[in-house]
């Protein structure tokens, strides 16, 4: 997987908050083998101070860092989060979050793509969060998105993917552009539905850390995005109305 030059072998994302301890989060991302991991800049710096604490942690995972601007709510906010992130993790890199409604955080497109393009303009490299309608997706590409991050549902709902339909008409109209389905995931069948639709990744965090076992939870996310895949390009057999014998009767005895 390539996203922005750089050559990923995972495809699975792993979000870093609300987990019981920075022991289990260390292992879950180990065990669910993560190259890229998400961290929030307005959540873990204001959390009782403990956002150097919470970086040194970070930077002993040896994962590439992806800062969001998660709880932003206009352009204005996302771009100065994420300046404070570039210059505080070192990276380009940028998850950009706008959040329009409170209810269900459905992000806000049109202050999405005036973010993007203006951090884009000035030299990031943007991950948007966004829906899975076409014309935005556009907006976004023509703003300089090289990626697109289409949510399956709302943030933290653990609802798998809402509109199958629509996301896979948008995979299949952006055929070269990758993608990472991002919230709304619950089960590892989640995932495994994701990449089936022939996604490049998948970003999740409330399904691991708030699991019984967020260890088990991560590995059991890790295999299934892996089965998503080779189940997408082993090229699975179409969809039917009706029932057709697996086994032929042309040319079989049978008593009358």
């Amino acid at each position: 997987m390539q996203v922005y030059g750089v050559e990923l072998r995972s495809r699975l994302f792993l979000g870093t908050v609300q987990y019981p301890s920075p022991a289990i989060l260390a292992r879950a991302v180990e065990n669910a083998a993560a190259e890229v991991v998400t961290v929030s800049l307005r959540r873990e710096s204001g959390a009782a101070r403990a956002g150097q604490g919470f970086w040194s942690i970070i930077q002993g995972l040896g994962v590439r860092v992806l800062p969001n601007t998660a709880g932003c709510h206009s352009v204005k906010e996302a771009v100065t989060t994420a300046q404070m992130a570039r210059e505080l993790f070192g990276t380009p890199w940028i998850k950009l979050e706008v959040i329009g409604d409170h209810d269900t955080l459905q992000p806000d497109v049109f202050q999405l793509v005036e973010a993007a393009r203006i951090l884009a303009a000035d030299g990031f490299q943007v991950f948007p969060y966004t829906t899975e309608d076409l014309i935005v997706a556009e907006r976004l590409l023509d703003a300089g998105c090289r990626v697109l991050m289409p949510w399956g549902a709302p943030i933290g709902s653990g609802r798998g993917l809402a509109n199958p339909m629509a996301l896979r008409t948008l995979r299949a109209h952006y055929p070269d552009v990758p993608m990472v389905i991002d919230a709304g995931i619950g089960l590892p069948s989640h995932a495994t539905q994701a990449m089936e639709l022939g996604f490049d990744a998948v970003l999740l965090n409330t399904a691991v850390a708030k699991a019984g076992e967020p260890v088990r939870m991560a590995r059991a996310f890790r295999q299934a995005v892996e089965a998503g895949r080779e189940g997408y390009l082993a090229g699975p057999m179409g969809e039917r109305d009706m029932a057709a014998p697996s086994t032929p009767v042309l040319g079989t005895a049978f008593r009358a």
